[in-house]
């Protein structure tokens, strides 16, 4: 369906003809900056349907239709010093929430603030990326089972920044393409399809269709439930393997493990382990451009400190959701 039949003013169902752009719009358009339930993946370049850290299901097509019930209304950061080894998990050795300052329960934060933090640098990671990395979670609902569960995705730098080819946009650029013209993103079916062309999973969104009035409703209150807040809050423990902690032996006192850090899940490269001390003098050359992963992220810039607020999920709860179902 092209976008024009889909913005026809004389199609505009009564509750798209407020203009009003909700929080969520502006979240997902990048205006502001989950628990271990039902999720989408993309590892691997496949859309996985995954509970409980198991994969249940994978969707051969190389497009997945959803609707957009809740997102976190800040884009999340996450650093990593570890090398990954394949199998192993850990939590992040430093990140937040909000991407302007380290979680309030680090020990030894990377920085007072993101924006100034070293492993912000481009440089500190592999190649020119940044060791630590921006992450988006949205919580969603398929398209052709909107009464059915609601789903955490998590997209990486690469499904986020970036600008648009064609109809092909990120998600900031798809939610502006749409705030543009007086369109709530979370009105519309959504698709997500994979670029063919990159490298690592990489997805691009494009809108499909209104939803109906039953439906909006119907999303309305999905966004709301229990699942949603939970999809979309950053929780350190949100892995899909746990490494156990060392058993205590009487007179033998622990060494300090370095567990690798993981994969994250929805980017498939494995973190950069942290950069090597520098010794502080005139660089001859250059700094280089940025990479196409993140050429288009937020541009930071230095602040005072923030304190760091503690994230609580919303205790509404709209409706009892259906078993997962695994077919």
């Amino acid at each position: 369906m092209s976008n024009v039949t889909i913005f026809n003013p004389a199609q505009l169902p009564s509750f798209a003809r407020t203009g009003e752009m909700s929080a969520m719009a502006k979240a997902l358009a990048g205006s502001g900056n989950g628990g271990g339930g039902k999720r989408i993946s993309i590892k691997g370049g496949v859309f996985r349907l995954i509970a409980e850290g198991k994969e249940v299901a994978a969707i051969e097509e190389r497009f997945l239709d959803v609707v957009v019930v809740n997102t976190a209304p800040k884009v999340s950061r996450t650093f990593y010093a570890g090398t990954y080894v394949e199998g192993q998990a850990s939590a992040p050795d430093c990140w937040s929430q909000g991407g302007d300052v380290p979680d309030a329960s680090i020990t030894k934060p990377q920085g007072v603030n993101c924006a100034t933090c070293p492993q912000n640098v481009k440089g500190s990671g592999q190649g020119d990326s940044r060791a630590c990395r921006y992450s988006q979670r949205l919580a969603v609902v398929l398209a052709n089972d909107i009464d059915g569960d609601v789903m955490g995705l998590q997209l990486a730098a690469t499904s986020i920044f970036g600008k648009a080819d064609g109809e092909n946009r990120p998600l900031q650029e798809h939610a502006r393409f749409l705030i543009a013209q007086g369109v709530d993103p979370t009105m519309l079916v959504t698709r997500m399809k994979f670029d063919t062309k990159a490298p690592v999973p990489k997805l691009f969104f494009k809108p499909m269709r209104w939803l109906s009035d039953e439906e909006f409703a119907t999303c309305q209150v999905k966004g709301l439930s229990p699942e949603a807040m939970s999809a979309i809050k950053m929780t350190v423990s949100q892995q899909d393997g746990v490494v156990p902690a060392p058993l205590a032996l009487p007179g033998v006192k622990p060494k300090a493990a370095k567990v690798a850090a993981p994969v994250d899940e929805e980017d498939d490269e494995p973190p950069a382990p942290a950069p090597k001390p520098r010794a502080a003098k005139p660089k001859a050359t250059p700094a280089p451009l940025p990479p196409e992963d993140d050429e288009d992220a937020p541009v930071v810039r230095a602040a005072a400190p923030k304190p760091a607020a503690s994230v609580t999920a919303a205790s509404s709860v709209a409706q009892t959701l259906s078993d997962w179902d695994d077919e």
